[in-house]
């Protein structure tokens, strides 16, 4: 493993890097799938919420224009309206779509859980450890993650290690771009106020250290036990947090 100083940033991804996999595809995913028809009963009327259904609207047209064949949502009453947007959520949630209303969406649903005690994320055993280190050290940490920023807060503030927000100065979601786009990083290191080459990003899947690395970033590919395989890359590759900056 070969970083370059200075890095005075670590940015990091969360699924299969700071978490298991499995918590956010057999515990986040599932909670929201079977508590979005309560949710949306009781605040479908809040602005915050309605502002993501009519999101959801414009990328249901999107979908429709691009014959993809989503199900089909349903105006002619508030009951079928309800139900066929479920549908359409379901649908965007089947094929793990990176839609910022549907993130936005989850992370408040999530919200409900986290505060009632029924949600708490693991975290590995080394995350909170370097957490602490990287801070003595004065390094910044900051998040990107397809999450919503809202749902990055929670389950750093609800972890099996307690809270670690105090050790993280910035989130980043889907509205600062696409995960797997060179310009979002170039957009992090503009808000960070830091060079690109100050910068080292940790994620499990190489697509996205590949836009990373193309705008100067450094980048290290994380290998737990239950990520996905990744294709062959160049990049440098850890199994944990314990070797960066010990």
């Amino acid at each position: 493993m070969l970083l370059h100083e200075p890095l005075r940033t670590i940015l990091l991804d969360i699924e299969g890097t700071t978490t298991p996999v499995a918590f956010v595809h057999d515990t986040l995913f599932p909670y929201a799938r079977s508590h979005v028809k309560d949710f949306l009963e009781q605040h479908r009327a809040s602005a915050d919420v309605r502002a993501d259904l009519t999101s959801l609207q414009q990328e249901h047209l999107a979908d429709v224009g691009a014959a993809l064949n989503p199900p089909t949502l349903e105006c002619d009453s508030p009951p079928s309206q309800l139900e066929s947007t479920i549908a359409y959520i379901e649908w965007l949630m089947d094929r793990d779509r990176k839609s910022t209303a549907l993130k936005s969406l989850q992370g408040k649903i999530w919200e409900e859980g986290y505060h009632s005690g029924a949600l708490l994320a693991p975290v590995f055993d080394d995350a909170p450890n370097a957490f602490r280190r990287w801070r003595e050290q004065q390094r910044n940490i900051a998040i990107f993650s397809s999450g919503s920023v809202l749902a990055q807060q929670l389950l750093f503030s609800h972890t099996t290690a307690g809270d670690l927000t105090p050790y993280i100065s910035a989130y980043f979601d889907t509205t600062t771009g696409a995960k797997t786009d060179a310009i979002s990083y170039q957009k992090i290191a503009a808000t960070l106020g830091r060079p690109t080459r100050d910068i080292v990003f940790i994620s499990d899947v190489t697509a996205e250290l590949d836009a990373a690395s193309t705008t100067g970033l450094q980048v290290l590919l994380c290998e737990r036990i239950g990520n996905r395989p990744q294709p062959p890359s160049p990049h440098s590759r850890i199994g944990d947090f314990t070797d960066i900056f010990p």
